[in-house]
Formats: structure tokens, sequence, C-alpha cells
């Protein structure tokens, strides 16, 4: 698990965002430390008050990345100012604070709570369908807290997912170490049925997304599952396949269950069954044994198949893993690939929103945002702002059609129609 430092500016509702974060951070066993250089990750939650407080966001988000290994910032500088850090040569990833606990990773797999209960979080329902992996990574502490896979039956998560809908949940995330072999200690794969099922017999409006799914896993069921997918229009076409790297021989020292072939038959897979749909990865930078070469079959798989949700991670050693044995990189190396490679992932994930402006799409509200906005996803989970939602009538758990009228990098702007 990850050793964190977090800061916090600005006002009572960024600190109750941060409290969140740690509560969830301490469920999935990751450790608090107080010096930013000892952390593997360190969290900035932003103010953008005024532009003195916004050049001291900046100012601390560069020292930050300069004393630990891995930076997310977020907060409301991040949310209305992302690309600033970004401008200002600062190697972090910009998050939604919801979204920073499962990203504080070295890689691995996040961490469900210990029961492994669902949880109600205003219309979002958060469904764990199953505890543990069946994978042995090199670099992951995880798998020492989880161990294999335990998966209950199908229609005991159907029943789960049918009471979040009739508490309230408009959207369903089901989560888990790795939801692509949920069913595996079984003997059977069972994600697909479980994602037709929920779609078919649960009642109402609402919207399923699967967390992650590990291309060894997937790779199996890949016709199935994509199948699923442009059958059922309660699932939003997305998928989390983290690659890890570009490099087979890096690959195979991770002890990853997947090859570079694997992914992009995935890849392919989704392409012929959806006319559109988001692809979500992972790149661990820096593994002890890669080479610039290595480095360079990653940048061009990412430029490949350009993914529109990319999450950049430096190597880190976890203590009691087998990878924590072998002789690392440099920091600078690391932290230049590192940028290289979020440099690119900028460049892509902007295009894909730039191609959205003028299109109409239809989108759930799913939860408030900074100031009078609220935070929407449409039917590819990409995410869409809609500001001044009060003088629209506009809440949390809303269907709506919105004219998509400009973006930032990491996010797209609606008009509800």
């Amino acid at each position: 698990m990850a050793r964190y430092h977090i800061e916090t500016y600005g006002c009572t509702s960024n600190r109750g965002e941060s409290r969140e974060i740690e509560r969830r951070l301490r469920d999935a066993g990751h450790h608090k430390v107080e010096e930013a250089e000892a952390a593997d990750v360190a969290i900035l939650n932003t103010c953008t008050v005024v532009e003195k407080t916004e050049r001291n966001m900046l100012r601390r988000a560069e020292e930050l990345d300069d004393e630990t290994a891995d930076l997310i910032v977020t907060g409301c500088m991040a949310l209305a100012q992302g690309e600033e850090f970004a401008s200002a040569d600062v190697d972090a990833q910009v998050l939604h604070w919801d979204e920073v606990p499962e990203a504080v990773t070295n890689g691995e797999c996040p961490t469900t709570t210990p029961d492994a209960e669902p949880i109600l979080d205003g219309v979002i329902g958060i469904l764990p369908i199953a505890r543990g992996c069946m994978s042995n990574c090199s670099y992951c502490i995880t798998k020492h807290a989880t161990g294999r896979v335990d998966s209950p039956p199908v229609e005991e998560n159907v029943e789960k997912a049918r009471a979040l809908v009739h508490a309230g949940a408009k959207e369903i995330r089901i989560t888990g170490q790795d939801t692509g072999v949920y069913g595996w200690d079984n003997g059977e794969r069972k994600l697909p049925e479980l994602l037709e099922r929920i779609c078919t017999e649960i009642e109402g409006d609402f919207r399923v997304r699967v967390g992650m799914a590990n291309p060894g896993g997937v790779h199996g069921i890949r016709e199935e599952l994509a199948d699923v997918f442009a059958e059922q229009e309660k699932l939003y076409n997305f998928l989390h396949a983290p690659v890890q790297s570009g490099s087979d021989e890096v690959l195979e020292e991770m002890r990853r269950q997947h090859r570079v072939e694997q992914y992009l038959e995935i890849v392919e897979t989704f392409d012929d069954y959806l006319d559109e749909w988001t692809l979500s990865t992972d790149f661990i930078v820096g593994f002890p044994t890669e080479t610039e070469h290595d480095h360079e079959q990653s940048m061009a798989l990412l430029r490949e198949t350009r993914p529109e949700k990319i999450n950049v991670t430096r190597f880190s050693k976890r203590p009691g893993t087998d990878a924590a044995d072998m002789k690392g990189l440099g920091g600078q190396t690391k932290k230049d690939r590192s940028k290289k490679m979020s440099a690119a992932k900028r460049e892509i994930v902007a295009e894909a929103y730039d191609e959205m402006v003028g299109q109409e799409r239809s989108v759930l509200v799913v939860e408030e945002g900074t100031g009078d906005s609220v935070k929407c996803y449409d039917e590819a989970y990409r995410q869409v702002i809609v500001q001044d939602a009060s003088e629209h009538g506009v809440e949390p758990g809303d269907f709506l059609d919105v004219e998509i009228t400009g973006h930032q990098t990491m996010y797209a702007f609606g008009e509800p129609l």
C-alpha cells in the first residue's frame, strides 16, 4: 500500500473532501506520512479564490513535484484551471476529489474495504463485486492484503445492486481488485452475466460503470463482454484495462498476466462492437528493468490506442515485493519519462474533448461541482460540466441532453438543451 501526504487549502468544503479522501485511503490500507519527502504520493487539495492564492498553489505544486514520487492535484483550482499546472511544467495528475483514492496506487489493484459492502454516496452506488485477484505482480503489495479472488454468487450481487437502485442510486460503480476475474475462483467467468442481469432485471433509470479489469482477465471474455456493452444501454461504454507497459519484456518482469498483443486485441474487439467508447488505462514508468527502448514502446502504444483516460505512475518500491529487491532507476530518469508521457496524455485527452465541441450529448448528472456547477457523464463516461446549474434547474440524478460548448483538457462544458 502507498504512503501518502495530503495538504488542504481553502474552505470548509475542501477540508471535508480531504477528510473523505483520507477515510477511503485508510480503508484501503494506505498510510499517511507527515513529510512529503517520505511519501509515495502527495495530494494537494487546492483553492482558487484570488490570483495570489493561485500563484501560491502553483508554487506549492512545484515544490511537491520536486519532493515526492507522484503528485495528485485536486480541489477548486484543479477543476477550474487544471491546465495551469501543466503550463507551469508541474508533473501531476489533475483529478476530481472522489477520483483520488483510486489513483493512489503504484500500479496496484484497488483495495476494497474489509466488509466489501455496497455504499450509497449521493446518487452514486458503489458495489464491490468481489475481493482479491488472480494476479501475482512483482511490484504489488495489495496481493498480500487481499489474497486470491473470492466471488459471491451473481444473484447476491444483483440483489445488492437492486437495493442500491431502490435506495436512490442513479449510477452504480462496479468495483473490485480486478473485476475481469469475477467468478474465476469458482471456475467460471461471470462478469458478462452479472452486468447483463443488473441491466435487464433491475427496474429504473440508472447507469452502470465497470471498474478496473486487468487485460489478462478481460482477454478471454472480450467478445462476450463487448457484446453486453453493445446490447445494454444502461452500461457506460467505458473500460479501464491497465496495460502498465508497452514492452513485453517489462510486462514479464512485472509478472503481468497479459502481453501487448492481448491488450491490442481487447481494444480491437471493443472497436468492432462499439461505435463510440472510452478506453482507460494505466502506465508505470521507470520500472527497474525499463530501458529507454521499453519506454518508447510504451509511448508508441499510448499513441496507437489513444486512451482518453490515462493514469501515469512513477514506479516506487513497496516493501515485501519482489520488485523492491531490484536495482532501481534514478529519480530524474523516472521523472523525465513521466513528464514525457503525461504531456502526450494531455494532448490525446484534449483532442478527444475538442472533437466533442458542437455535438449534442445525453448525460447523467452525478454530483455537484465547483460553485454553481454539476458534474455529468455521457454514454461513453466522458466528463461534462454544466455551469449555472441552479438557473437550469439541474441537480444530481437528472438525465438531460446538452450541447458541448467547449472544454478544458480533462473535461467538456455542456449547455442544457
